[in-house]
């Protein structure tokens, strides 16, 4: 069958290589030429011990050389929930990939909590087997997690495991071709639809010496320890050790998802050797076949590519085999004038083997990204075999230009496995992006957010905000602060990046953790000022710090504001840039227009203020269906964010928007009924008054008990906090008797007595009203005003809403139900903060997070971020994504987590990094060349002193002399030395005579023997020590009958 042969996108990068951390990194030492080889260090293994100049030499290695990574005996296994034993088990290739995948989603801006689930295919590249030699050594040591700690297969299936990816999971071992094979494996699952996203990878970590030893004998290690690919002096490869990953989508998607696209993958091709000269011999005409597949397949002519990352390992025989492959096919339509570039990032940083593969493409996509091609290092003279002398293939020596023009600029990328399996990759650079914009049309958030009713024209930005939020977060407060500093210097670093990119891509593309930051931020400058602060611990204002305490989300609860919030312009900042808000104001301005004689929009925005001033929002006909549309469109706004109400409760017309928000009646039917609610309470007749009384219900009911005919209570707010409401003379009379009690009073400032009997005419038409709309038992909890508890389906009838306009409001009864739902947070949903205050006194201190929405006075866009700001802290799940929505956003590539990492490594008296027992070294140092190593002192043997050494040709060299026909003997002389270096070694003393030397048999050497010898040095009395020498042949389980004595001398001091 075959498939559409649909490009991919690269949206995703992270790496490990010798000397680069970052892709940042490793272009820095790709651009500026830096060979990351070093020496190989003593804590992989003693050198001195293994290394031989003679390639052929048994036991041994020709080079001192590789590309090495720092510290990949760390880990921070709590952050992916492994246990501090089984992470000791896991090869550090695992730990390694799982590190590095993070780092690649969070490069492409993807959190990996939402892959969970997901058709995500995993393939990653892994060829070696260190940690499981090392481990296995020792079968005291092996545990449970030995076995998927050191498998192979578990390099992708962790992944998969821990990021919950349903999609295939595959560790592909094709020798040195491996990642690139995962590349081309993980493009073909994406173009037949088997995955949607592919996590793709390689790596290679160098822990013994075996696989050197081993690419020794067979004499393909350069022992300069260099790649110099192409030159006529190549004498093999370096190995190198590394990890990349790479997140691919098929490229549409990437497009319809405003991912960063960093490359595009135009084709692929995978192919065998076949029967060769040898197995391990390249192949001209498959090379040669399988750049022409991956080339049709991208449908890209041989003369489009201007650059190919060669497999490149320099070698004599490979380099020229190579090149004639790539010149006979991208010499085919090219003039001469179309220059091709050919290098290998293998003369930086070594032959990675696994991880070679995708390791040559990051340095591609990154030199497509930068427009630059790297200067290839260890270039001299070319190789003679190589014939490239006038044809467009050159080699770059120096840093040469590739800017992008009006065609698209191709690449390859080869990878050739020992055992025969080669791969291509053709690239392409990426596509010219712009910021995305709103898909409006595409997306909705509840009635409000279509298209036809946000007061956008398609296409059109909104109008930008004037501030904005920055949000970070970690598992530990040093990790968060040390990400703070990540931030700091990136922006520093980086002058182009936009304020509004930084902010999206960093809220929207990581994960979020317990440990939070926000910052609210009108500007960079700004920002990185208080990230430098953050790290010194200073308190700022607009700056949020701190962990949330709760292990699950913490319940909100919308309270919603009565009459008397309400001001001309509230809400107006957010009208003017904020898409739901104004979408939702317009909406309710579109139904309002058939009940209202005026545009409610016109009197809450006048346009001239001097013409229209307070006295019309303040007239109740308006000032209830404004307020309820203001709430109703900041309740759209904060939920469009993730700020969805566990429970809902409203204070007299707050519980008309309360009801809507909970599903009781749909927009239409609130705004009717609240519209008409507000007209007929208008037409009633002045003189009613509303005064707030500082004494309890039960003091109020009290004196008011005479005059109850005319006056009620309107509203319970707290223990001490009545309002009464009726005639105004018998208002005056009870403040009068409230007055002579010393109990404090405050008249309201209200066109009519609302919940008291002076509304009773109006109960008639508004029955009739009532009646026609239609209700629905509450989607979530709503508390009453009428019973102070959640509503029951009576709030779903006529009834409780005609009852809701007489009865008083028991709000302080309301807020200790919230109390006992759990509520954690209390937003207030309003123009100014009424109820916030009201609430505090019913509650017991630090019982809730009391916020606003609004207040009067303040920027609207800001006061929203301060509340959010303080909500995530609390660890409220904001949707960042509806969030930006509509304002044109890019996806930046920002600073990956600051893992915290620790040790993690096999302790084992058999963990023989240098094939040597870890006991053995301890204690040692080499002070002479013929004692050896001096080994840990034992409890069993006190007052001896063991050295060892170990016969290779190199000790050999010291005795050369001394030979009987072909076999080497120990001479009579170096016992005597031996005794004396050990003396002074142990005893930093000098021997003052040497008597009783006894040669109890000739100790003939060889070095093919697997030969060792053992010098004991024992106390035997006063200033008198003996000395013994011992031989055996090493094997696997050595005895005290394997030894043989050879030579024994007192020792006098």
């Amino acid at each position: 069958m075959r498939f559409r042969i649909e490009p991919i996108a690269i949206i995703g990068i992270g790496c490990r290589f010798p000397d680069a951390k970052t892709p940042e990194a490793f272009w820095h030492i790709l651009r500026n030429g830096v060979d990351a080889i070093t020496e190989i260090p003593s804590e992989r293994w003693d050198i001195d011990t293994f290394y031989h100049p003679e390639a052929a030499t048994p036991g041994k290695m020709n080079t001192r050389w590789s590309g090495f990574l720092e510290q990949v005996d760390q880990f921070d296994p709590s952050f992916f929930g492994i246990s501090p034993r089984e992470a000791q088990q896991i090869d550090p290739q695992q730990r390694l990939l799982l590190e590095v995948t993070w780092e690649a989603l969070e490069n492409a801006g993807i959190v990996p909590k939402s892959l969970a689930g997901s058709q995500t295919g995993v393939f990653i590249g892994i060829s070696n087997a260190d940690y499981h030699r090392l481990l296995y050594k020792d079968l005291s040591r092996i545990e449970a997690y030995s076995g998927t700690g050191t498998a192979s297969s578990i390099a992708s299936n962790r992944l998969s495991y821990v990021l919950n990816l349903s999609g295939a999971s595959v560790a592909i071992d094709t020798a040195c071709s491996s990642s690139l094979v995962a590349v081309h494996l993980a493009c073909q699952s994406l173009q037949t639809g088997e995955s949607n996203l592919c996590l793709v990878g390689g790596v290679n970590l160098i822990l013994s010496p075996e696989p050197t030893i081993t690419f020794s004998q067979a004499q393909m290690m350069s022992p300069e320890g260099r790649c110099k690919t192409f030159d006529a002096s190549a004498d093999g490869y370096v190995r190198g050790e590394g990890c990349g990953v790479i997140v691919l989508k098929r490229l549409c998607d990437a497009l319809r998802d405003g991912d960063n696209i960093q490359a595009i993958i135009r084709g692929s091709a995978v192919n065998q050797d076949g029967l060769t000269n040898g197995l391990t011999a390249p192949n001209g005409p498959s090379q040669q076949a399988v750049i022409r597949q991956a080339l049709e397949k991208a449908q890209v002519r041989p003369a489009q590519i201007s650059y190919v990352e060669t497999h490149g390992t320099g070698t004599s025989l490979g380099d020229p085999i190579e090149v004639n492959s790539l010149k006979t096919v991208l010499m085919e339509g090219r003039d001469v004038n179309q220059t091709c570039w050919i290098g290998t990032a293998k003369t930086n940083v070594g032959h990675l083997e696994a991880a070679a593969g995708i390791a040559g493409l990051i340095k591609v996509v990154l030199s497509l990204q930068y427009g630059e091609i790297p200067p290839h290092l260890h270039f001299k003279q070319l190789n003679p075999y190589i014939k490239i002398k006038n044809t467009p293939i050159k080699i770059p020596t120096e840093l040469q230009k590739w800017s992008a023009g009006e065609k698209s600029r191709f690449a390859g990328v080869s990878s050739f496995g020992f055992g025969g399996t080669n791969a291509h990759v053709i690239l392409e650079e990426a596509p010219l992006q712009v910021k995305s914009m709103p898909l409006l049309a595409q997306r909705a958030v509840g009635s409000v957010c279509a298209a036809p009713s946000l007061g956008l024209a398609k296409g059109q930005k909104s109008k930008e905000r004037s501030h904005h939020i920055l949000t970070l977060s970690a598992k530990s407060e040093k990790a968060l602060q040390q990400l703070a500093q990540r931030y700091q210097e990136f922006l520093g670093n980086n002058s182009t990046a936009e304020i509004v990119d930084v902010c999206f891509s960093a809220n929207t593309g990581r994960s979020h953790f317990n440990h939070r930051l926000a910052i609210i931020t009108s500007n960079k400058q700004e920002l990185v000022d208080k990230l430098a602060k953050i790290s010194a611990e200073k308190e700022l204002s607009n700056v949020f710090y701190g962990k949330s305490s709760n292990s699950k989300l913490p319940k909100i609860a919308f309270l919603f504001s009565g009459q008397g919030s309400q001001y001309v312009g509230m809400g107006r900042q957010l009208y003017e840039t904020q898409p739901v808000f104004r979408g939702a104001l317009d909406q309710c301005e579109q139904i309002l227009q058939f009940y209202l004689e005026k545009s409610f929009l016109d009197v809450i925005y006048p346009e001239n203020t001097q013409e229209l001033n307070s006295c019309v929002i303040d007239q109740t006909a308006y000032t209830q269906p404004a307020l309820f549309a203001i709430e109703y469109a900041l309740a759209q706004l904060w939920q469009s964010w993730g700020i969805k109400p566990d429970v809902v409760m409203g204070h007299s017309v707050g519980e008309y928007v309360a009801a809507t928000v909970a599903g009781v009646f749909s927009l239409e039917d609130a705004l009717k009924l609240i519209a008409h609610r507000g007209r007929l309470m208008q037409n009633l007749p002045s003189g009613g008054e509303m005064v707030a009384v500082m004494a309890s219900e039960e003091k109020v009911r009290e004196v008011i008990e005479p005059l109850s005919e005319k006056v009620s209570i309107a509203a319970i707010n707290g223990p001490v906090s009545v309002v009464i409401s009726g005639a105004a003379d018998a208002i005056r009379t009870i403040c009068d008797r409230l007055t002579s009690d010393e109990i404090k009073t405050k008249p309201l400032q209200v066109s009519h007595a609302f919940h008291s009997p002076l509304m009773e005419p109006m109960l008639g038409s508004f029955e009739a009203i009532a009646s026609e709309i239609t209700y629905n038992k509450p989607r979530i909890p709503i508390i009453s005003n009428l019973t102070g508890e959640q509503a029951n389906v009576d709030i779903a009838t006529p009834q409780h809403w005609i009852n809701h306009v007489l009865k008083p409001v028991k709000f302080a009864s309301s807020i200790q139900t919230l109390h006992l739902y759990g509520c954690e947070i209390l937003l207030e949903i309003g123009p100014k903060p009424i109820l916030l205050g009201m609430a505090q006194q019913c509650l017991p201190q630090n019982t809730a997070l009391f916020l606003p929405s609004l207040q009067a006075g303040q920027e609207n866009w800001l006061q929203l971020l301060h509340s959010l700001g303080q909500m995530y802290l609390q660890g409220v799940a904001v949707n960042w994504t509806e969030f930006d929505r509509y304002y044109p956003r890019s996806k930046l590539a920002l600073p990956t987590y600051p893992f915290q990492r620790q040790r993690y490594w096999i302790e084992s008296n058999h963990t023989i990094a240098n094939q040597k027992q870890s006991w053995q070294l301890q204690n040692h140092i080499k002070q002479h060349p013929f004692l050896g190593y001096r080994l840990k002192d034992l409890a069993s043997l006190p007052n001896t002193y063991i050295w060892e050494t170990e016969i290779d040709e190199q000790y050999l060299l010291n005795f050369k002399d001394y030979q009987v026909w072909d076999n080497v003997v120990m001479p009579h002389t170096a016992y005597i030395e031996i005794a004396l270096a050990a003396t002074k070694e142990a005893l930093a003393v000098k021997c003052n005579h040497l008597t009783n030397l006894q040669l109890h048999q000739p100790l003939f050497l060889s070095a093919k023997e697997n030969q060792k010898i053992q010098f004991f040095l024992a106390y035997d009395a006063k200033n008198k020590f003996n000395f013994h020498v011992y031989s055996c042949q090493i094997n696997q389980q050595l005895s005290s009958q394997d030894w043989s004595l050879y030579a024994t001398v007192t020792i006098h001091i």
